[in-house]
């Protein structure tokens, strides 16, 4: 795994993400699976302060960053995110 990607993964925990869930029950009946139940659910995982806490101390100044830019960059890695998925 690249460095690149670390950093990747530890912003995404500092930012903070959703998570989809998808949990199936199924029943057997004449020796075949039926589908009985499907429950697609997101849950919300809240930002991580020892992931943020990571990232400034790798030597990034975010504090020079305007609220703009930091949003700015939060989308950009969240669409990176989405594109590697």
């Amino acid at each position: 795994m690249g460095e690149d990607k670390i950093k990747d993964a530890i912003l995404k925990v500092a930012l903070g993400f959703t998570v989809e869930e998808v949990t199936e029950e199924y029943d057997a009946k004449d020796g075949e699976l039926r589908l009985v139940k499907r429950k697609e659910t997101k849950k919300d995982v809240p930002p991580d302060l020892k992931a943020v806490k990571l990232l400034l101390e790798d030597g990034t100044d975010y504090s020079v960053l305007t609220d703009a830019q930091l949003e700015e960059e939060k989308q950009r890695l969240l669409r990176e995110l989405r594109d590697e998925e």
